[in-house]
């Protein structure tokens, strides 16, 4: 059955997060996915409360910029989420925007690089293994979380163009694309994932594809769509978005599954007027027509 859930955009205020995430719990949402923008809200804190706040959810963020963040850092904070929450919390990285991250003086002369052994250290240290590294941007002596979790944790990584795909196979347990993306693009980007995990000896290793899916629904769907894709820069294209009833958004999360996504988030316009009633509309409406 492929995935299906929403997303509570950072441009809400962050006190809106507690009506929204309980909406969902209540609606039967499987996932509600965070987003750690720059400048706007916390991904963990906002996750550690959209979990408190609610009973079956699970959590996402995607995702946290790791130029920002110590690893150890991001293992800390991870294993202490599922240690209170097991199996509801999905945490994802990536390597920024460069731009926000040259605004904090965290830039690196390669993102790449620091993203691949950010991914490393955090997966060997959400193991419960003490680790011992010395790379170009990641240095632990002898570090080991006392609180790891009790269950084995995925790492999800953001990417978008070929190498950091193939790294995302390679060093990841998940990949999260964007909703610049069409389904001939998830083709590709699978394509690319399983490349990397082929060159690791991973083939064989789970590696769940999570898709964000522009959607918009309601009497002015499409013209709210239109406005989205011109805001964020999206190029208009047959699959790249959706506005319409629950059926439509239905065949448009297919034609994502179809192509290789297991997860698709539904993420509605900066200007959604009806918050709760999205996520109500994602988990009641469109879910029963996913198969």
């Amino acid at each position: 059955m492929t995935g299906l859930g929403a997303v509570f955009r950072p441009q809400l205020p962050p006190e809106r997060l507690r009506a929204v995430a309980r909406a969902a719990d209540q609606a039967g949402l499987e996932e509600l996915w965070l987003w750690e923008d720059c400048f706007l809200e916390g991904g963990i804190s906002a996750a550690a409360a959209a979990l408190a706040w609610t009973e079956r959810v699970r959590v996402g963020v995607g995702l946290l910029p790791v130029p920002l963040r110590n690893v150890a850092v991001t293992a800390m904070e991870t294993a202490t989420l599922h240690r209170m929450f097991p199996g509801r919390a999905v945490v994802g990285v990536g390597h920024g925007v460069q731009d926000w991250m040259g605004q904090v003086g965290a830039r690196v002369e390669s993102p790449l690089t620091l993203l691949r052994e950010h991914l490393l250290a955090l997966r060997t240290l959400l193991r419960g293994e003490r680790l011992t590294t010395s790379g170009r941007y990641v240095r632990l002596d002898d570090v080991g979380l006392d609180w790891p979790p009790s269950a084995p944790v995925p790492v999800f990584a953001g990417a978008t163009g070929p190498r950091s795909l193939r790294l995302s196979g390679e060093a990841a347990d998940g990949t999260v694309l964007t909703a610049a993306t069409t389904a001939d693009g998830v083709r590709r980007a699978r394509q690319l994932v399983d490349e990397g995990r082929e060159s690791a000896g991973r083939s064989a290793d789970p590696h769940e594809v999570v898709v964000y899916l522009l959607a918009t629904t309601g009497p002015d769907a499409a013209a709210r769509l239109r406005a989205a894709q011109a805001e964020e820069g999206l190029e208009p294209a047959p699959d790249l978005g959706v506005a319409g009833d629950a059926g439509t958004v239905a065949k448009a999360v297919q034609r994502l599954a179809e192509a290789g996504a297991d997860t698709v988030i539904l993420q509605p316009t900066g200007d959604e007027p009806d918050p709760e009633g999205f996520v109500r509309f994602v988990a009641e409406e469109v879910r029963p027509l996913v198969p």
